[in-house]
C-alpha cells in the first residue's frame, strides 16, 4: 500500500470515529454547551441564574459577630418570613472577607446573604446557578438516585473529557490531513 493510500484510510478512520462518536455524543454536548453558556454568564445574569453578593459595613474581622450568632440570625430570618422551615438546611456557609458579608447556602438552593459585622440580612434569594452547574457536570444524577459519591459525575465527565480530545485530535486530522496530502501531491 503506498503512502498515500496509507493516509487517505487513516482520514477515513478519523472521519468515522469523528462521526459516530459526535452522533452517539450529540445530546450531552449540546447540554454541556448551552449549561456552560448560562454558568459563564451567571455573575452577569441580572439575579435570574445566582444572586448579586451584596457588601457588608466592615471587612475587618474585628468587627465581626461570631458565625454561631449569624446563623442563628439567619435561622430566625428563614422562620419568620418564610412558610416551610423543615427545608432550610444549611449545605455551607461562604465567607467573602473582603465583602464582609456571609452566604448561607441552603440544601433546597436557597442563599441567605448576611452583613458578619451588624448580622443584618442582606439578601434571601433563590440560586438557579446550582441546579445549572450538576446539570451540567452530571452530579444530578447522583444527586437524583442518591448515590454515594460521584459515580455518575466521575464516569461522565471521564467519557466526555475523552470524547473533547477524541473530537479536537479527529478534527485537526480531518483539516490538516487533506492539506498534507495536497501539498504532498504538488
Amino acid at each position: 500500500m503506498t503512502k498515500r493510500k496509507k493516509q487517505a484510510k487513516i482520514l477515513r478512520d478519523f472521519r468515522k470515529i469523528h462521526r459516530y462518536s459526535g452522533i452517539s455524543l450529540f445530546v450531552f454536548f449540546f447540554v454541556i454547551s448551552i449549561t456552560g453558556l448560562l454558568l459563564g454568564w451567571k455573575k452577569d445574569s441580572k439575579e435570574l441564574l445566582l444572586p448579586n453578593t451584596y457588601q457588608g459595613t466592615s471587612s475587618s474581622l474585628k468587627d465581626w459577630k461570631s458565625i454561631d450568632f449569624l446563623h442563628q440570625k439567619v435561622t430566625d430570618y428563614v422562620v419568620k418570613n418564610t412558610a416551610d422551615q423543615t427545608s432550610y438546611i444549611v449545605d455551607r456557609i461562604d465567607v467573602r472577607k473582603e465583602k464582609g458579608i456571609a452566604k448561607f447556602i441552603f440544601t433546597n438552593r436557597y442563599e441567605a446573604q448576611i452583613d458578619c459585622a451588624t448580622g443584618k440580612i442582606l439578601n434571601f434569594q433563590k440560586r438557579h446557578s446550582d441546579v445549572i452547574e450538576n446539570i451540567h457536570d452530571g452530579s444530578i444524577i447522583d444527586i437524583y438516585f442518591n448515590l454515594n459519591g460521584t459515580p455518575v459525575k466521575l464516569i461522565y465527565t471521564t467519557v466526555m473529557s475523552l470524547a473533547l480530545f477524541i473530537f479536537t485530535v479527529t478534527g485537526f486530522w480531518l483539516w490538516y490531513g487533506p492539506k498534507r496530502m495536497r501539498a504532498q501531491r504538488s
